[in-house]
């Protein structure tokens, strides 16, 4: 490590040793075998690691010391993952790794390896300059492709006595930071009802397929009845067989977004109380996945206050706004932790097959993060 700044080379070389370990949501084995790596990486930086077992990966929890008379504040918190949504065989198909006029393509690259690889460089930066800063708490989960369903409760855990937290989720496509998320909540609606045979005995018979029809109406009245803006999508519906059998069972998986916390909570309570349209039909909805809604308040402005003076240290200027997709910030957010996410570097493609990272802003961001680090 060069004291005088983050190695690009260094940075790369490690981002493809990321890259090359796939890590398909889900895929306990090939999730596990990249912790090993970050574990090893982050206990040779002076942490105290610790994996937190989970049956679909591995998550992460590293405590870095603080230094000089910043040594016993508040930690800062670090939020990132290190699952993609490949699967597995991308990288030798349709997205090989390589290098093109300085961007790097490959599954994972951007969303979020090299977010992983800024944040243990920040690290490894203040601790070869020994400057003071406070402790450092990082938080790496295995599931947040799928909206973090084992993992929210530990991401909340380690926001408790953290003084802000700092996501390294990619950025917005201009490099702005993201102050700001949409709630998130994926529901299912499972109706059951009663089979018969469709012609000779229909009236024993209640269709699940058709009761769930009338409660996917009812979903929208409530979408459209609610106080702010929802964003709805039916993503699957499941049910029915036999056209001569009146369907016993149905359901229907629901994507929502939100603007603010209030609707978040107008509609969920809504769709949670759905009740049975039809005699002998049962109705149940099922919170899959929820990441409540991130409005930036005071915190978050004086946090942005240090993020810029930290910037214009290291002869950078920050922008900001708030993001339509959610992350693992949300959970720290709505919980009033002063946040902010996108400190990833430049690039494009999330969840894309053009995917790719600008290799030069990764030293820059590490640099950022390095000077915000000595400011807090």
């Amino acid at each position: 490590m060069d004291v005088h700044g983050p190695d690009t080379a260094a940075m790369t070389e490690r981002l493809e040793q990321y890259v090359r370990h796939e890590t398909p949501t889900g895929d306990a084995a090939r999730l596990d075998a990249l912790a090993d790596l970050l574990l090893d990486r982050h206990h040779a930086l002076g942490a105290d690691v610790r994996r937190v077992d989970s049956e679909t990966g591995d998550h992460l929890v590293m405590e870095h010391p603080g230094a000089g008379d910043k040594a016993d504040d508040a930690p800062v918190l670090f939020v990132g993952h290190h699952d993609t949504v490949w699967p597995a065989g991308h990288l030798e198909d349709a997205m090989p790794w390589r290098i093109d006029d300085g961007v790097a393509h490959g599954p994972g690259v951007f969303d979020m390896k090299s977010g992983l690889v800024v944040m243990e460089t920040a690290l490894e930066t203040v601790r070869a300059r020994g400057v003071a800063h406070r402790p450092v708490r990082v938080v790496i989960v295995a599931d947040e492709e799928v909206g973090s369903p084992s993992s929210t409760e530990l991401v909340a855990s380690c926001a408790d006595g953290a003084a802000v937290a700092l996501g390294f989720e990619s950025p917005h496509p201009d490099g702005a930071l993201k102050v700001g998320r949409r709630g998130s909540s994926r529901v299912r609606v499972s109706v059951r009802g009663r089979a018969s045979h469709a012609a000779l005995d229909p009236g024993a018979g209640v269709s699940a397929v058709d009761e769930l029809v009338d409660q996917l109406v009812r979903v929208r009245a409530l979408v459209a009845d609610a106080p702010g803006e929802v964003l709805c999508n039916v993503g699957t519906l499941v049910g029915g067989g036999k056209t001569n059998v009146v369907p016993a069972e149905a359901g229907a998986e629901i994507g929502l977004r939100f603007l603010d916390a209030e609707t978040e909570r107008v509609v969920l309570d809504g769709l949670t109380g759905l009740h049975p349209v039809r005699s002998g039909a049962d109705v149940i909805t099922d919170v899959l996945t929820r990441r409540p809604t991130w409005t930036s308040g005071a915190g978050e402005q004086r946090l942005m206050d240090v993020v810029r003076a930290a910037a214009a240290s290291v002869r950078q200027e920050v922008t900001r706004r708030p993001a339509a997709g959610a992350a693992d910030t949300n959970t720290t957010g709505a919980l009033g932790l002063p946040t902010v996410d996108g400190l990833g570097p430049r690039g494009a493609g999330a969840h894309a097959a053009h995917e790719q990272a600008v290799l030069a802003s990764l030293p820059e961001r590490a640099e950022l993060v390095a000077a915000l680090l000595t400011d807090l």
